[in-house]
């Protein structure tokens, strides 16, 4: 299925569109009923008024009502468009006195009373009208309608309600027009920022200028500029990374190649298994450096989304670290002096947390001098678990502490591939933790602290 462009001007225009016709629709509406409304008006106000004169006719001739209707009389409600005009004469409940016989008869309720009726097939208008006639002892009501059919009305509302809606669309019209019109000089920055980044597709360091770009869109460049610097950091830290991680990589190899020449060329046996017992070293720191990358990777890309709802036991941890370096703790005749306060508990992976203390156990062990104690605390405070690992070691000097985190960076020429420190960064970061170095309490040595979000064990 193909993927639909979706423009931000035809959006625009559709958001306009749509309301704009709702509103031409009820507009139009709107004046057509008040035209209807206007032309009513007009022809009833005429039909009542040639009622009147009509009613105003009528007479007494001795003892009988007399309607003497005057062509002028007609002329009152007769039209320019040839408008048929029909009226009708009669004595309340008695004879028709004048008019047309066939006229719709109506019961007179009100006077005047408007209705619409038919003559010949033909829709009329219609008014009737009631007049009390008085003579010598007499009292007798005279019925006066008076119709005519819709053609002058028809063409009064069409002339009435025509213009309106003409000007109506006209402005929406002339709206759109402007519309479109604004939105195209509008969008030209965004054009120009689009054609500008398109054109230095090469350059590493391509940034959207916000200069002259409204304001609403100012915080949007702001932030894809950030994301854009985010980006670099990290491609030129990744680079920086496979570049370490190749020239690391290559040593063990390039010597392992070396002694297998090397063993190739000896004919005595105990020399090739000397020769062999070295290369089984360099296998082996090859690969701890290539388990220490892999788990620098993973823990890079860890999410502690992926660790929610797992409660790590902080005694655990401390125990798998020590059970994995109590030998080369007693090699050097180290004592691992160990202090938890129970229980602590943070949510996190057990696996990495345990990767954590063991490389600051191992670093601590490696760089304490011979007969000496590295100190393990653990406690809970302000709803922080904080873990402790203190040695008696040369320390680090405080302005190598930030760059000891970074991937192969050494402080010392101690053996080891300077993996640990940022892998134990990263594995913090991904816990919402934070990890330091410091001076040690009574300036001899090296503190490393740790703090994690605690997580309160239920009862």
């Amino acid at each position: 299925m193909k993927n639909r462009k979706r423009s931000l001007r035809a959006r625009l225009l559709l958001w306009l569109i749509v309301p704009m016709t709702a509103f031409s629709l009820v507009a139009g509406w709107l004046t057509h009923a008040n035209a209807r409304r206007t032309a009513d008006l007009l022809q009833d106000a005429a039909l009542l008024a040639a009622a009147r004169v009509m009613a105003a006719d009528v007479h007494w001739n001795g003892d009988n009502l007399v309607a003497a209707v005057s062509p002028s009389t007609i002329q009152i409600v007769g039209t320019p468009e040839g408008d048929q005009v029909f009226y009708r004469v009669e004595i309340a409940g008695g004879p028709v006195i004048g008019g047309t016989s066939d006229f719709p008869q109506t019961r007179v309720t009100d006077s005047p009373h408007w209705y619409d009726a038919e003559v010949s097939r033909m829709p009329i208008r219609a008014v009737t009208l009631k007049r009390p006639m008085y003579d010598t002892g007499k009292n007798v009501d005279v019925v006066v309608s008076v119709g005519r059919t819709q053609i002058a009305r028809d063409a009064l509302v069409a002339s009435l309600w025509k213009p309106q809606l003409a000007y109506i669309l006209g402005s929406i019209a002339a709206a759109m027009v402007l519309v479109c019109a604004g939105l195209s000089l509008e969008l030209r920055p965004l054009e120009r920022l689009a054609k500008g980044l398109a054109a230095h597709p090469e350059q590493s360091r391509a940034r959207i200028n916000a200069t002259g770009v409204h304001a609403e869109l100012q915080p949007l460049i702001a932030a894809f500029n950030a994301c854009l610097d985010i980006i670099e950091r990290q491609a030129l830290t990744t680079r920086r990374f496979i570049a370490d991680a190749a020239h690391q990589i290559r040593t063990p190899l390039t010597l392992l190649g070396t002694q297998l020449q090397y063993a190739r060329r000896q004919g005595n046996l105990e020399d090739v298994r000397e020769t062999l017992l070295a290369m089984h070293h360099s296998n082996r720191a090859m690969v701890v450096l290539i388990n220490q990358l892999l788990m620098l990777a993973q823990a890079e890309a860890a999410d502690y989304t992926a660790f929610e709802g797992e409660i790590v036991d902080i005694r655990e941890v401390t125990a798998r670290a020590i059970e994995k370096l109590a030998l080369a703790a007693r090699r050097r005749d180290i004592e691992l002096v160990v202090s938890i306060e129970a229980p602590l508990a943070v949510i996190g992976s057990e696996t990495l947390l345990s990767e954590v203390l063991s490389n600051i156990l191992d670093n601590a062990i490696r760089y304490a001098p011979k007969s000496t104690q590295v100190a393990i605390d653990a406690r809970q405070t302000d709803g922080s678990v904080s873990i402790s690992v203190l040695d008696q070691g040369p320390g680090i000097p405080a302005s190598l502490r930030e760059r000891v985190f970074e991937p192969f960076f050494r402080a010392s020429d101690e053996e080891g591939s300077g993996l640990g420190l940022a892998i134990a960064r990263e594995i913090v970061r991904a816990h919402r933790g934070t990890i330091s170095l410091q001076d040690a309490p009574d300036g001899r040595g090296l503190l490393v602290k740790l703090i994690f979000p605690a997580h309160e064990l239920q009862a």
